[in-house]
């Protein structure tokens, strides 16, 4: 069922803390484009939201974190990857607010780390585009100070700990590349490489390109600490 503007506003005012003149945004921030509004998605949304983001937590980090470049790099990566946005998204009951067809809802589209990612990237945004940097960046700093505070656990996600792992050893950032992908477009199975300089690739598999890049990661990771010296 297609929410309606008022109830829109409703949840926006209680969740994200803002009265949006447009409106407009929020709906297109939640739709997928499995909808029957998908040219409208939420795809351009998240492609500026992805930056807002990125530049919200560098600024909060540079302010707050007396640390080294290589320190403040990995803790913000650790921050914006997809799983820590998806936290987020869960955190704001994102999941029952998605706009998509039902048989994408059936196959649990609105629990993917990826789709629940983009849409909080989709509502940073939105709240950029409707009331400016202060609001975006207020909220930025509420939902994603909570992952902060959790220290050491944002490095759980193997991409995270491969990144520090390198950062720690000035071997730049692992780069990511997809090599393989099968499977009809409902249910594709990627393979990815990862690399660090100066080390061998590792390969992983997945339904998606996250969930490939993690296996790659922990692949790449168990070969790494395999050779380190006890």
């Amino acid at each position: 069922m297609t929410p309606s503007d008022a109830d829109l506003a409703a949840w926006a005012r209680q969740k994200l803390g803002h009265d949006f003149a447009d409106i407009r945004l929020v709906r297109r921030a939640l739709t997928h484009s499995s909808s029957a509004q998908g040219a409208n998605s939420y795809q351009r949304l998240e492609f500026l939201g992805d930056r807002v983001l990125g530049c919200a937590v560098a600024t909060w980090l540079f302010a707050d974190h007396d640390e080294p470049e290589g320190k403040l790099t990995a803790r913000l990566h650790a921050l914006v990857e997809g799983p820590a946005n998806a936290e987020v998204a869960r955190a704001l009951g994102i999941p029952e607010q998605i706009i998509m067809e039902n048989s994408a809802r059936a196959k649990g589209l609105h629990h993917s780390d990826n789709v629940l990612g983009d849409v909080a990237e989709a509502l940073v945004a939105a709240l950029y585009l409707d009331a400016g940097w202060p609001a975006a960046e207020a909220f930025v700093r509420r939902e994603w100070a909570r992952l902060l505070e959790r220290g050491p656990r944002l490095l759980a996600d193997p991409k995270s700990r491969l990144q520090e792992w390198a950062l720690k050893r000035r071997a730049g950032m692992p780069v990511y590349a997809v090599i393989d992908r099968q499977g009809p477009d409902h249910a594709p199975r990627f393979t990815i490489e990862v690399l660090v300089r100066g080390e061998e690739p590792a390969r992983g598999d997945g339904a998606n390109k996250q969930e490939a890049e993690k296996a790659a990661a922990t692949n790449l990771l168990s070969k790494l600490l395999a050779k380190a010296p006890k």
